[in-house]
C-alpha cells in the first residue's frame, strides 16, 4: 500500500531516533556491566531492548506503506562517562523521542492514518516511561548521593 511521502519520512526520522538509541544504551549498559554494576546493566539493557522493538515496528510500517526503511542513518551517541553523565544523556533523547512521537502522531491523524497514530502512541507511552526512569535516577542520586546509589546498582554476588 503507498503510503503518505511526509509520514513516511517522519517514520524514517523516528527509525533513525530509535537506532541510535538502541546503540547508545547497549554501549552505556556495557559500561555499567564492565563496572560492576550489573542492576544498572540489566535496567539499561531492557530499554535497549525496548527500543529494538520500536524500531522492528516502525521498519514492518514503513515497509506496508511500499517504503524503504533508512536503517544506515544514526544521530550522534552520546556516550556518557559516569552513571550520571549516561542518565543525563539518556534522559535527554528520551524527552527528545517524547516530543518527536507526539509531532509524528499529530501528522497521522492529519493524514488520516490511524494504524499509525494508534503504533506511535504505543511506542510513545514505552518512552515516557523511559523518562519516567530516568527521572527517578535522577531523584534516587540527588536524595541519596552518587556513592549511595552506585551501591544499589551493584549486584549482590551469589552465596
Amino acid at each position: 500500500m503507498k503510503g503518505n511521502e511526509e509520514l513516511l519520512t517522519v517514520l524514517n526520522s523516528l527509525l533513525a531516533d530509535e537506532l541510535t538509541a538502541i546503540n547508545q544504551y547497549m554501549v552505556h549498559s556495557e559500561m555499567c556491566e564492565n563496572w560492576g554494576y550489573g542492576k544498572l546493566h540489566n535496567a539499561i539493557r531492557k530499554q535497549a531492548m525496548d527500543e529494538m522493538h520500536h524500531a522492528e515496528w516502525l521498519i514492518e510500517r514503513i515497509l506496508f506503506f511500499d517504503g524503504v526503511p533508512t536503517v544506515s542513518k544514526l544521530n550522534g551517541v552520546k556516550i556518557g562517562k559516569t552513571v550520571s553523565e549516561m542518565i543525563s544523556n539518556d534522559n535527554g533523547d528520551e524527552l527528545d523521542a517524547v516530543h518527536a512521537y507526539n509531532d509524528a502522531i499529530k501528522l497521522a491523524r492529519e493524514v488520516g492514518d490511524q494504524v499509525t497514530v494508534d503504533l506511535l502512541t504505543k511506542i510513545l507511552k514505552m518512552e515516557e516511561g523511559h523518562v519516567d526512569w530516568a527521572e527517578i535516577q535522577r531523584a534516587q542520586i540527588d536524595q541519596m548521593g552518587l556513592e549511595n546509589y552506585l551501591v544499589n546498582q551493584i549486584d549482590n554476588p551469589a552465596s
